[in-house]
């Protein structure tokens, strides 16, 4: 069993190797040696930069599965109180380093278990993409670690698209003359409010509430090539959040419809769209034993039935769940509305309650596993 002094000083350590998105091959080193000295019978670390290990043996095979990239900018690491402060402390090195911690701390008879430190979370999901195709781990079930509340478990992420919307008007003018040529950011402005009406459509607006709603925002803008000249091109970023009720190419179809429908009437405008990045919405089944072997270990440590969320974020769970369609779920130990912050901090008692809750949903899970399979042995005989 790990001290509650080695658990701390192991994460402090992880939070001062400052690890932006594709800048996290120094922590990945880390762990992997790390993962040797606590019993893990393999460590290695593939072709993008994520450091995988495995231990135990047998069913069932658990994927626990963290990223190591942060958001860029630095938060200085100190201990203040029961608050440990810096880059990451809870998005999401304390999930990523719980986990680990309690899958070095169980039986090795009580399953396989896979520990994955992933790459780019926060960029365009490098990691994970690649871990999937790794026909070799073929986990049964798999848990990520990402900052739920220790007494929340997440069961569903919207998806995502990022879409480029451009404009060209094939001509300039000089600032003073603005007449003489049509303004390509006036007219990307003019597009983008006809195109949100796409949004307002019943059947993609009718949502009682935020997790079922589809969500948009610009995020970037790029036009023009001086202060005295009007700009020929403009283009912007557009986000988008898609509920588990949509799907992404339901609400491409109704874009390129919309877009196609608005050419028709802005006239001298040369108007294009390229999707950057469509991850689909991911919704975990709450019926699933993964979820109930949380839930009880919830209950074991907190004396309280956990909530069960739905997020208005994407994460890699909707990468994985969509493709491997098995079982799975996000939890961990962290304040959400602290990740990304000037002052990123955790509670540290809860990091060290989510390690046992962890380690607790682990040994729930071998049980109810060999349930099933006894149950199921039972059915076919």
């Amino acid at each position: 069993m790990v001290s509650p002094n080695f658990a701390i000083e192991l994460l402090k350590n992880t939070l001062e190797i400052y690890t932006p998105s594709r800048s996290e091959s120094q922590l990945a080193n880390f762990l992997k040696d790390i993962c040797m000295d606590l019993g893990f019978e393999t460590a290695n670390i593939d072709s993008v930069g994520n450091m995988v290990a495995v231990r135990g043996n047998g069913e069932p095979i658990i994927l626990l599965c963290g990223h190591m990239d942060t958001v860029p900018g630095i938060v200085p690491v100190r201990l203040e109180g029961d608050y440990l402060y810096g880059r990451g402390a809870s998005d999401a090195k304390a999930p990523l380093v719980s986990m680990l911690l309690a899958a070095a701390d169980i039986p090795k008879q009580a399953g396989t278990i896979i520990f994955a430190a992933v790459v780019d979370e926060e960029g365009n999901a490098t990691g994970i993409k690649n871990l999937v195709k790794d026909t070799t781990l073929n986990p049964d079930y798999a848990i990520f670690g990402e900052p739920s509340g220790i007494e929340n478990i997440t069961i569903s992420y919207k998806g995502r698209l990022e879409i480029r919307l451009m404009c060209d008007v094939d001509n300039s003018a000089h600032a003073s003359a603005p007449w003489l040529s049509l303004n390509a950011i006036d007219e990307l402005y003019n597009v983008w409010n006809e195109l949100k009406s796409v949004f307002l459509k019943p059947e993609i607006a009718n949502a009682k509430n935020k997790a079922d709603q589809i969500s948009y925002s610009v995020t970037e803008i790029n036009g023009g090539t001086s202060h005295n000249v009007t700009p020929q091109k403009c283009r912007i970023t557009i986000d988008i959040r898609i509920p588990p009720n949509l799907s992404c190419d339901k609400v491409l179809e109704l874009i390129d419809v919309r877009i196609n429908e608005i050419k028709d009437f802005i006239h001298g405008v040369k108007i294009k769209y390229r999707v950057e990045d469509k991850t689909e919405p991911f919704q975990a089944k709450v019926s699933s034993p993964l979820v109930r072997a949380l839930v009880l270990s919830i209950l074991d440590q907190r004396k309280k039935r956990p909530l069960l969320l739905k997020k208005t974020g994407t994460g890699d769970m909707n990468i994985l769940g969509n493709i491997l369609n098995i079982p799975v779920v996000t939890y961990g130990p962290g304040d959400p509305h602290s990740s990304h912050t000037v002052d990123e901090k955790l509670f540290v008692p809860d990091y060290l309650t989510g390690i046992e809750i962890y380690k607790g949903a682990l040994l729930h899970m071998a049980r109810l596993h060999k349930n099933l399979q006894e149950k199921s042995n039972t059915v076919n005989s």
